[in-house]
C-alpha cells in the first residue's frame, strides 16, 4: 500500500510544533503514549450501539469488557467516598457539549427554566448562550461574577433561584480562575427544589488529584471532559445519581449520539487508571502552583489578573492595564508568531466583542505535564511581556522564538 506521505508529514509538523512551542491553552494537555495507543487501536473498527449487555450489533463481548472497565474506573476515581452502587457512569459522550446536552435532555423539557453562568462572565456556550442549542431550547437565567472582586456571588445566585424557581442549576465554567464550591449551590438547589448539575470539564483532573472540591455526590449530575486537566483523550463522561442513570443513558444513546467510539472509551479507561496513581495528585498540585506563579509573574509585568489571581489551572489577563489599545486578538496573534500559544478571551464586563476581546486566557496543564515548574513560569511571564511590549518588532519576536525553543528542548512532551 502506498504510504500517505502528505498527511503524515502534516502530523509530523504538528508534533514538532507541540514539542517546540509553549502550549498555554487552558483546555489543552499532552496525552500519554498509552492513551494515544488505545485511541489508535483496533477498537476503532467495531460498531457497538447500545450499552454493555444490550447492544444492537453482534461481536461485542470484548467491547463490553472495555466499556465496563472504563465505567468502573471512573466511578472509583471520583466516587470512592460514596456507598457502592450510588453513582452511575456513562463514558460514551463524544464531547463535553454532548454530555451537557444529554443531561438536559434527561431531566428537562423544552422551555424549562435553568440557572447557568453567563458566557461573557466565564460560563460555557452550553450554559445557556443564545447562539447554542441550550439557549434556544431552554429558558436560561444567567448569573455572573461581582464587579468588585470578580468572583461568584452565591447570595446573588440564591436570589435569582428564589425569583425564577429553576428546574436545574448549572455550575461550572470555561474561564473562571477561582474555586467553585458545590456545597452552597447544593443548598440553593434544595431550597428551591431544583436539580443540580456541575460541569467539571476544566477541573476534572484537579478534582481527581485532590486540588479542587469534589462535586460527585453533592451534585445530582456531574459532566466533564476527559482531556484538559484529566490528560486523557478528547471526549467526555457523565456521573450521576443511580436513579438518574437510565434517563442519562437513554439521552446519550439513542437521544443524541449513534455508535460510541470504543477506541476513545478505551483511552478514557487508560486516563482514569493514570489519574488514580499517586503521582497524579502531585501533578494536580503542580498545575495550580504553576498557574499561581505564572499569574504572579504576569502581574509583575504590568498585566491585571482578573479576580487578583487563580485557585486552579488558568488565569484571565486584562490587557488594558498593560496597554489600553491592545486587544486579545492582536496579542494572541503576536504571541503565536513568537511560539507562545494561548487564546484571546473576554473578561467580565468586556467592552469588546468575543472576536476581539480585552483579555487572554492562559493555562498551565500542558506545560506542567511537560515537566516545567515555577522557575519556568517566571521566564514565560517575562517572554510574554517582551513580545507584547514590542508587537511588530520581528527581531524581538525571533529572539523570543529562539528562547522558547531552548526552553522547550529541556521539556519535550514527545521526545
Amino acid at each position: 500500500m502506498t504510504h500517505d506521505r502528505e498527511l503524515f508529514e502534516i502530523i509530523a509538523r504538528e508534533e514538532e510544533r507541540q514539542n517546540t512551542t509553549l502550549q498555554l491553552i487552558a483546555s489543552e494537555n499532552f496525552a500519554s503514549r498509552k492513551v494515544m495507543a488505545a485511541t489508535g487501536s483496533v477498537l476503532t473498527n467495531k460498531y457497538s450501539e447500545g450499552y454493555p449487555g444490550k447492544r444492537y450489533y453482534g461481536g461485542n463481548r470484548i467491547i463490553d469488557e472495555v466499556e465496563d472497565l472504563a465505567r468502573r474506573r471512573v466511578v472509583a476515581l471520583f466516587g470512592s467516598h460514596l456507598p457502592a452502587g450510588s453513582i452511575h457512569a456513562n463514558v460514551q459522550p463524544h464531547a463535553g457539549a454532548n454530555a451537557n446536552l444529554a443531561a438536559y435532555l434527561a431531566v428537562l423539557e423544552p422551555g424549562d427554566t435553568v440557572l447557568g453562568m453567563r458566557l461573557d462572565q466565564g460560563g460555557h456556550l452550553t450554559h445557556g448562550s443564545p447562539v447554542n442549542i441550550s439557549g434556544r431550547f431552554y429558558n436560561f437565567v444567567s448569573y455572573g461574577v461581582t464587579d468588585s472582586d470578580e468572583r461568584l456571588d452565591y447570595d446573588q445566585i440564591a436570589d435569582l433561584a428564589r425569583d425564577h424557581r429553576p428546574k436545574l442549576i448549572v455550575a461550572g465554567a470555561t474561564a473562571y480562575p477561582r474555586i467553585i464550591d458545590p456545597e452552597p449551590l447544593r443548598r440553593i438547589a434544595d431550597e428551591v427544589g431544583a436539580l443540580f448539575l456541575f460541569d467539571a470539564a476544566h477541573i476534572a483532573g484537579l478534582i481527581a488529584g485532590g486540588a479542587h472540591p469534589n462535586p460527585v455526590g453533592v451534585a445530582d449530575i456531574v459532566t466533564f471532559t476527559t482531556h484538559k486537566t484529566l490528560r486523557g483523550p478528547r471526549g467526555a463522561a457523565i456521573l450521576c445519581r443511580e436513579d438518574l442513570g437510565a434517563a442519562i443513558d437513554k439521552a446519550v444513546f439513542p437521544g443524541l449520539q449513534g455508535g460510541p467510539l470504543e477506541h476513545v472509551i478505551a483511552a478514557k479507561a487508560v486516563a482514569f487508571y493514570e489519574a488514580a496513581q499517586p503521582e497524579f495528585a502531585e501533578y494536580a498540585q503542580r498545575v495550580v502552583r504553576n498557574a499561581q506563579a505564572l499569574a504572579a509573574g504576569l502581574a509583575g509585568e504590568g498585566f491585571r489578573i482578573v479576580s487578583g489571581g487563580t485557585d486552579n489551572h488558568l488565569m484571565l489577563v486584562d490587557l488594558r492595564s498593560f496597554d489600553p489599545e491592545l486587544t486579545g486578538k492582536v496579542a494572541q496573534e503576536a504571541l503565536d508568531r513568537s511560539a507562545i500559544t494561548l487564546n484571546k478571551n473576554t473578561i467580565p464586563n468586556d467592552p469588546r466583542s468575543p472576536f476581539v476581546t480585552s483579555g487572554l486566557r492562559i493555562g498551565t496543564p500542558a506545560v506542567t505535564t511537560a515537566g516545567m515548574g515555577q522557575t519556568e513560569m517566571a521566564s514565560i511571564a517575562r517572554l510574554i511581556g517582551r513580545v507584547l511590549r514590542r508587537i511588530g518588532d520581528e527581531p524581538e519576536s525571533a529572539a523570543v522564538r529562539d528562547e522558547v525553543a531552548v526552553l522547550c528542548s529541556k521539556f519535550t512532551p514527545y521526545p
